[in-house]
């Protein structure tokens, strides 16, 4: 059976079924009036003209005034690194200037060091001769040494909390001092007693 013989034996179209639908109707309204009136008219003044001198003039338009004012804040961020560097070049120099002095202490120090070995070896020499002389001098050495290292330690922990003043460090050299007369005087008893029994 085919698809006609089926819908001839259905129920009738009424003649408003069988139609086609309409196609939409478009209304006229002021939209169409408005959007016209975007369009350029030349003889409206809004159209602008140029000068004469226009091709002679070295901004022609707005994106190449837009491109030089990139231009020069490049250039103007170009110098102001430039002179971060200089300046950094500078301060470079000047903390190479301040380590020649410090070099040339160094050595002032390493000079100092070696003399004072000699001393030390120069002591060690006369303990090794000399009885009690030798052991006089000895507990002398130890003594300056212990105290000087013990009264330096001290006085790094008061420079260390901000305490450090003149009037701590003229007591530590009065303390030197006392125990360096006192020192004097024995090893003055000790060079006369010895000096007696010769």
């Amino acid at each position: 059976m085919s698809y006609a013989e089926v819908a001839s034996k259905g129920p009738k179209q009424t003649p408003e079924e069988a139609a086609a639908p309409q196609p939409p109707q478009v209304a006229p309204t002021t939209a169409t009036a408005s959007s016209t009136g975007s369009l350029v008219d030349v003889d409206a003044p809004s159209v602008r003209t140029v000068p004469s001198d226009f091709a002679s003039q070295e901004i022609q338009t707005d994106t190449q005034a837009a491109r030089i004012e990139r231009e020069e804040e490049l250039v103007e961020i170009a110098e102001e690194k430039a002179e971060a560097e200089r300046a950094e070049s500078d301060l470079a120099r000047k903390r190479a200037a301040a380590k020649k002095p410090a070099a040339a202490a160094k050595k002032k120090v390493v000079a100092g060091v070696e003399q004072a070995e000699g001393w030390f070896a120069r002591q060690f020499g006369t303990i090794s001769e000399g009885g009690a002389a030798g052991g006089v001098a000895l507990v002398n050495m130890l003594a300056v040494v212990g105290l000087s290292g013990w009264l330096g330690y001290r006085a790094w922990g008061l420079y260390d909390r901000g305490r450090l003043g003149w009037r701590e460090v003229g007591l530590g050299l009065g303390v030197l001092g006392a125990v360096g007369a006192v020192e004097g005087v024995l090893v003055n008893y000790f060079s006369r007693a010895k000096a007696s029994e010769q």
